[in-house]
């Protein structure tokens, strides 16, 4: 009997040890899990503002734009050179600009030593011109899409789709902001000097493994990478000098699954301007402003002669649960650049009440509806698969999508070609935030949200375009799926499966 007490108090002492052990397993994980980088950063760097892309104007009108996809090295840190990818440079690439009703042609060569795609994000193209997973570009081969820019001024941008490998591609350094200009916005009295009081805001979260990037997935990380520090335009610590008392801040989320939420250690507010697709019809005034991947917000900021201040991204509470909070991102928080203003300011005047006109459906009389379920492992359902088309809508039809996360986690959802509007999220009005023109929403576990679109470009039957989770880890994964613009009556026809190579 005294041998069956001792192995019960031995098998005992076993279990106590290994639930201890688990248990502190547990507890690591989630402190380990928190990012801060509060009070922490020098902002020792002064902030690199992309150059505007050099283009010419042929014969017919057209505008054209030359981008080359190359491998480079770039000092984050000095003395650390990290192996890079760029357009037409080491890291990130030009800004593009257009007017609307311009012409526009892009050169792309491909230098690279892998496949890739240059997809036009937010942009209204036909969809052979889109970039996405069946506009392929091979190593050493170029591409020479053209369009007519038929859309609002707003703050696009452009980065690689390569089914599989999106998340790679765009974490190496390809990616790059292309803005459109119109002539309402141009007698507008918002700050428009690019680089001066009129900023492109790049935002990227990054990990370091010496010199090299770190893009390895942590445990319990199920929305995909997430870096432990920022970087804006490809600076690290970024600080930007300003001489106005407005400064226009335009928002770019490239980071392939971190969601941030942007504002002021003050509390100062701040006018939303713009959002995805273009101008709001009044501004908004408001002290926060939540960016899921892929989405854009123009905020304009006002400074006081020689302060400083810093963006920072807040800790977020709509992730759908603790659990998904903790490992998703949402406690985390971020000091991401640092505003310094000159002693003496230009005047800048107020912001205009008015700003823009929607030129998005507002729902009513759809032709009809159509339901998506987003889960990791698919749509509705089902992985993507570059030879089937998941969806047919006819060209003309305005519709609305009704996009439902349940899955437990974070996803959000971009439809290509085409801005929509935000009729409904849960059942009611959506906020401020998501009354303007959008093509990117952010939808935590439990939520429903309706949207009204228009299908006006061109039809194609054979030429997909993409709806997908653009935390790109997902969308590499499955988690995309296809439609194509047919004619009236018209039948979907047969996608190639992205065997394009270029020409």
């Amino acid at each position: 009997m005294s041998s069956l007490k001792r192995v019960l108090v031995v098998l005992g002492s076993f279990v106590t040890v290994v639930a201890l052990a688990i248990g502190g397993g547990f507890l690591w994980l989630w402190n380990d899990a928190e990012v801060s980088t509060v009070g922490e950063e020098q902002f020792d760097n002064e902030l690199s503002i992309p150059p505007l892309a050099k283009s010419r104007v042929d014969k017919d009108g057209t505008r054209v734009f030359d981008l080359r996809m190359q491998a480079g090295e770039k000092e984050f840190e000095d003395g650390r050179k990290t192996p890079t990818w760029g357009f037409n440079g080491d890291y990130l690439g030009p800004t593009l600009r257009a007017e609307r009703g311009e012409k526009v042609r892009v050169r792309i060569r491909n230098d690279l030593d892998e496949a890739s795609t240059v997809h036009w994000h937010g942009m209204h193209l036909p969809a052979k011109m889109d970039g996405g997973p069946h506009q392929m570009i091979k190593p050493g081969g170029s591409w020479r899409p053209d369009w007519t820019v038929n859309q609002p001024a707003s703050t696009l941008w452009y980065h690689p789709h390569p089914h599989g490998a999106t998340e790679k591609h765009v974490q190496r350094g390809l990616a790059g902001m292309f803005l459109l200009d119109d002539k309402r916005s141009a007698r507008l009295k918002l700050p428009k000097k690019y680089g001066v009081d009129d900023l492109p805001v790049i935002v990227q979260d990054v990990k370091f493994d010496g010199a090299k990037f770190d893009h390895g997935h942590e445990m319990m990380r199920n929305v995909g990478f997430l870096g432990d520090r920022t970087m804006v335009n490809g600076t690290l610590r970024p600080y930007q000098e300003v001489g106005d008392e407005l400064v226009r801040l335009r928002l770019l989320n490239a980071s392939t699954a971190r969601t941030y939420d942007f504002g002021f250690p003050d509390d100062r507010s701040f006018s939303l301007v713009g959002t995805d697709g273009g101008l709001l019809e009044q501004p908004a005034r408001m002290e926060r402003v939540q960016l899921s991947p892929g989405e854009r917000a123009e905020i304009v900021v006002r400074v006081e002669p020689g302060e400083k201040t810093v963006l920072r991204s807040f800790p977020q509470d709509n992730y759908g649960g603790s659990w998904q909070q903790r490992f998703s991102g949402g406690d985390d928080s971020f000091d991401v650049l640092e505003l310094r203003a000159a002693k003496q300011l230009r005047a800048s005047g107020d912001i205009p009440w008015r700003l823009g006109e929607l030129e998005v459906p507002d729902g009513k009389n759809p032709a009809r509806g159509r339901f998506f379920d987003l889960k990791q492992s698919g749509i509705n359902g089902r992985a993507m698969e570059m030879d089937r088309i998941d969806e047919t809508v006819t060209r003309g039809a305005t519709e609305t999508w009704t996009v439902r996360n349940n899955n437990g986690m974070p996803h959000n959802f971009h439809v290509h070609d085409v801005q929509f509007r935000v009729l409904k999220v849960n059942g009611e009005a959506p906020p401020p935030e998501l009354r303007g023109a959008k093509d990117t929403v952010f939808l935590p576990s439990g939520t429903t949200m309706k949207l009204a679109m228009r299908f006006d470009g061109p039809a194609d039957p054979d030429t997909p375009y993409m709806y997908h989770c653009h935390l790109l880890a997902h969308e590499d994964d499955g988690m995309m799926g296809q439609f194509v613009v047919v004619e009236r009556g018209q039948s979907a026809g047969a996608p190639s499966g992205g065997r394009h190579d270029g020409h």
